[in-house]
């Protein structure tokens, strides 16, 4: 079955070369049509039945889906030209729209994920009269606990619970959030008259599902809107009330929770010791799915809302995104770069949006405003924050000119503002552009402007971890850089510097280097970097007993930093009794000045030569002296029949 794509210019408002883009995609096109989801819509059912059809068109895709399912064919794939290019107040969108078809022509990458159920068991909370009504609405499709936050009128109806308590503690998501309530009292079921409240108690645990929190006070959650099954409203707007209500109903049963993150522990470099290193990733999670767990840090997966934030700064790709993996997001951006370049644009840029928000922005621009300028690509991302210094300075390696990130409104900027200047000073100055803005037209307005000039080199396909990714991608666009230059403070990249005259050579800060990048010389007192390693994560500098160690960020692009360097060695001390070489010179002859002679435990003279010798030959000068530490009582005559013979005979 020949895939083929179809197109339809939408009632003729747009350019469509059909010829062009079967060109550079590799995949046949229809002629092109005007109207396949009305007056054509005919035509559009016999290619559907065809299968295995690619229709230019995003905004009608639920009717081709239809038509497709009474046809039983296959679901044909929609994609979007007309918003994204062809609507545009620039006519050269040709080389645009084949980008954006071969990109939506790759194989979508995998996404793991794991089933959540939710009973339906509900916590309102809030006041009686915004709490009451609501649980009377979601009493017959849930099961409802309402926890009453003032000293509110007890309503009469057993058709949900109702509690009064202070909420101490709750933690978890959706389907299994878990709650520690003090002061708890409950309803008094028997007797006559107006229901009573049994008397308050503390410590009281309890579990539920959803959690529909109509107080109007401080959230229970970081980043609360990323939280699932956690839903809040203003109680004082009736709209937003019963927005909340409608959408906790919908909360029931067996739904799919995306697992965002990978993560490989033995890469973090969080901690060694007992000594904190990387806190990176603690210190951007919006939600605290990220949590300190002994060496290494752990993530909640019920907890984790995937914005990526966390990869993207993490040093040692110990937490790498995985919904999906980057490399799927590297060959869109390669994919989008080299059609482009292939069907005839030049210098594109690349603008990176989340999908509610910037599809809806990018719509209403194309719709009522200029649209996109016909070199600026759309791409389309799950997780924005996830977009880090990496990708930026692959996507300018790859052969575009600038990458532009538009941000939304609830995306957190921080994280991808430190990551857009790290970029920044890798080689892409004057080519990241960061996009706050909430109005399409100001969105035009902002890309019209002047575009950078092409780079001038030739593409690269960056491949490995994110970190080499980062570095061949930045040597790409830096060719005749040949020295290193700073970067901001907190960078992943960096040196390690000594201050000789106070250190050592302990070599502690070797032993727990998590990248390796500070080694030991097992022949001689040595300590070597390699700059290339090092993660800037601190352990080495927490861990020193003489302060002798400080860090600088800086990237250095040039073969140097994929090199040994010695950051300090000394002379070894030869042991005065076998001559083998051991420890450090300066060391021994600061200790023999101190101790020999003079400690009470090195006060005779051959005990003060032990702090000269090797192992080996102080166990043996410890052994044959008079006082051996070694020695023990003289061993016991064995005791035969004979003995316990003639005892009992003296007896």
């Amino acid at each position: 079955m020949t895939r083929q794509i179809i197109l339809c210019d939408c009632l003729g408002s747009q350019n469509i070369d059909a010829d062009a883009i079967a060109k550079a995609t590799g995949v046949p096109c229809s002629r092109i049509h005007s109207g396949l989801c009305t007056h054509q819509a005919d035509a559009a059912g016999k290619l559907i039945a065809e299968g295995d059809v690619v229709i230019a068109c995003a905004q009608e895709q639920t009717r081709f889906e239809e038509m497709a399912a009474e046809l039983g064919a296959p679901q044909p794939l929609c994609v979007d030209i007309r918003d994204r290019a062809g609507w545009s107040d620039d006519t050269q969108t040709g080389p645009k729209m084949a980008a954006l078809l071969a990109e939506a022509l790759l194989p979508a990458g995998p996404v793991k994920a794991v089933d959540v159920v939710s009973g339906g068991a509900c916590l309102i909370i809030g006041a009686a009269e915004v709490a009451f009504p609501a649980a009377e609405r979601l009493a017959d499709t849930l099961a409802v606990t309402v926890l009453m936050t003032d000293a509110g009128e007890l309503p009469m109806t057993r058709a949900y619970e109702v509690i009064r308590g202070k909420l101490a503690r709750a933690s978890g998501s959706l389907g299994q959030f878990t709650l520690r309530l003090d002061a708890l009292q409950m309803v008094q079921p028997g007797g006559r008259g107006a229901l009573e409240m049994t008397d308050p108690r503390d410590g009281a645990e309890t579990r539920c599902d959803i959690i529909l929190d109509l107080s109007g006070g401080t959230p229970l959650f970081p980043a609360h809107h990323k939280r699932d099954g956690y839903l809040r409203a203003d109680p004082g707007d009736p709209n937003a009330v019963a927005a909340a209500v409608f959408e906790a109903a919908q909360h029931v049963g067996t739904f799919e929770k995306p697992l965002y993150v990978a993560l490989t522990e033995h890469l973090c470099a969080h901690s060694r010791a007992g000594q904190t290193g990387c806190t990176r990733c603690l210190d951007v999670c919006p939600t605290g799915a990220i949590l300190p767990d002994g060496e290494h840090v752990a993530i909640d997966p019920m907890v984790c809302a995937g914005c990526g934030a966390c990869s993207s700064v993490c040093p040692s790709g110990a937490i790498s995104y995985d919904a999906p993996p980057v490399s799927h997001l590297l060959r869109r951006v390669q994919t989008l770069a080299e059609t482009y370049l292939a069907a005839g644009g030049e210098a594109p840029r690349l603008l990176v949006h989340d999908a509610p928000h910037g599809a809806e922005m990018i719509a209403l621009s194309a719709r009522f405003g200029r649209g996109l300028p016909a070199d600026v690509i759309p791409l389309s991302v799950d997780a924005l924050a996830g977009f880090g210094h990496a990708e930026m300075l692959a996507a300018l390696a790859m052969g575009f000119a600038e990458v532009a990130i538009l941000l939304a409104p609830r995306t957190e900027a921080e994280p991808i503002e430190r990551e857009a200047a790290l970029a920044q000073a890798m080689g892409a100055e004057g080519r990241i552009q960061l996009l706050d803005l909430a109005d399409p037209d100001a969105l035009s307005d902002a890309l019209y402007g002047d575009a950078p000039e092409a780079h001038g080199h030739t593409p690269v396909l960056p491949l490995g971890s994110r970190r080499q990714v980062a570095r061949l991608a930045a040597k790409a666009l830096m060719p005749e850089a040949d020295a290193p230059m700073p970067l901001p403070d907190g960078a992943p990249y960096g040196a390690v510097l000594v201050d000789t005259e106070a250190c050592t050579l302990c070599l502690a800060c070797t032993s727990l280097c998590p990248s390796g990048a500070i080694l030991a010389n097992e022949d001689k007192p040595q300590l070597r970097f390699q700059e290339d390693a090092c993660l800037q994560c601190g352990l080495c500098a927490n861990v020193c007993p003489e302060n002798a160690i400080t860090l600088e960020p800086r990237f250095d692009p040039t073969d140097a930093a994929l090199t040994q360097v010695v950051l300090n060695e000394e002379e070894p001390f030869a042991c005065i009794e076998c001559g083998s070489l051991f420890g450090v010179k300066s060391t021994v002859e600061k200790i023999m000045d101190k101790l020999a002679g003079k400690h009470p435990m090195f006060a005779e003279t051959d005990t003060g030569r032990l702090i000269q010798m090797c192992d080996d030959c102080r166990i043996k000068a410890q052994y044959h002296s008079e006082k051996n530490p070694f020695a023990s009582a003289e061993r016991p005559r064995v005791r035969t029949t004979d003995d316990y013979l003639s005892k009992r005979r003296d007896h």
